[in-house]
């Protein structure tokens, strides 16, 4: 497979690159801020997305344009840019996910048996920490585990709280808390806690290398090169739903 991978220049596109060099797969196009990929569209396979949130929408038209499957990577989209982009799925078959690590997807299969097994009694806080060159907040993986509590406790966007200051109160029984760390070089690390009166389940995630990041990417585009038009994220390409 030919790959374009947008975005070639960043920590992450750099791991792509690097992983890919030992598999079947060729990153044959490298774009990045200032590159027009539309020159390399017709000649790939498939197309990775790793660069800013104001790149995607128009990567994936072009990619719909063209027929071409879209991996995407890249976070902190606005809701009008998700929107635009969902568009192509109609179009296209597009994996899109937070974080594309094994690990991390298993954390987030066994929060949602977790948030389906324990009573509302077990309050619920997400604490997410990244490197000090992390642009958006919370992260991509934290708001997936929000979602993941939210759709199995029935929690409405009023009730997460992110971060707290002053006097709040008392915490109510179904608000979500999420807290984004910002510091030093650390990769990526997320935790998930149940809280109640007497005993604490938490589930956490460690990631100490972008490989894992990377080739959990180059698994997700060979997976989706002969995929229907559609929506996926990696619990489809790890087949754990």
């Amino acid at each position: 497979m030919k790959i374009l991978l947008n975005g070639c220049k960043g920590r992450m596109g750099q791991a792509i690159i690097a992983a890919a060099s030992g598999s079947d797969l060729d990153i044959a196009f490298k774009t990045d801020m200032g590159d027009n990929p539309s020159q390399y569209i017709k000649d790939c396979d498939a197309v990775i997305d790793f660069s800013f949130r104001d790149a995607t929408p128009e990567l994936a038209k072009l990619c719909a344009q063209n027929k071409k499957p879209l991996v995407i990577g890249t976070t902190g989209h606005t809701e009008d840019q998700r929107k635009e982009i969902l568009k192509y799925t109609g179009d296209i078959a597009i994996v899109w996910a937070g974080n594309y690590s094994i690990g991390v997807n298993l954390l987030n299969y066994l929060t949602k048996i977790a948030a389906e097994i324990l009573p509302d009694s077990y309050d619920i806080e997400i604490v997410e920490m990244h490197h000090r060159f992390k642009k958006d907040a919370p992260s991509g993986t934290a708001e997936k585990l929000l979602k993941i509590a939210q759709s199995v406790r029935g929690t409405s966007d009023d009730e997460v709280v992110f971060g707290r200051k002053g006097l709040v109160g008392e915490r109510p029984q179904n608000e979500i808390g999420v807290h984004s760390l910002r510091g030093g070089s650390v990769v990526g690390d997320h935790t998930v806690i149940f809280a109640a009166d007497g005993e604490r389940v938490e589930l956490t995630h460690k990631a100490a290398d972008r490989k894992i990041f990377a080739e959990g990417v180059l698994k997700a585009v060979k997976w989706v090169k002969d995929k229907p038009a559609g929506l996926y994220g990696m619990e489809d390409v790890l087949g754990l739903k």
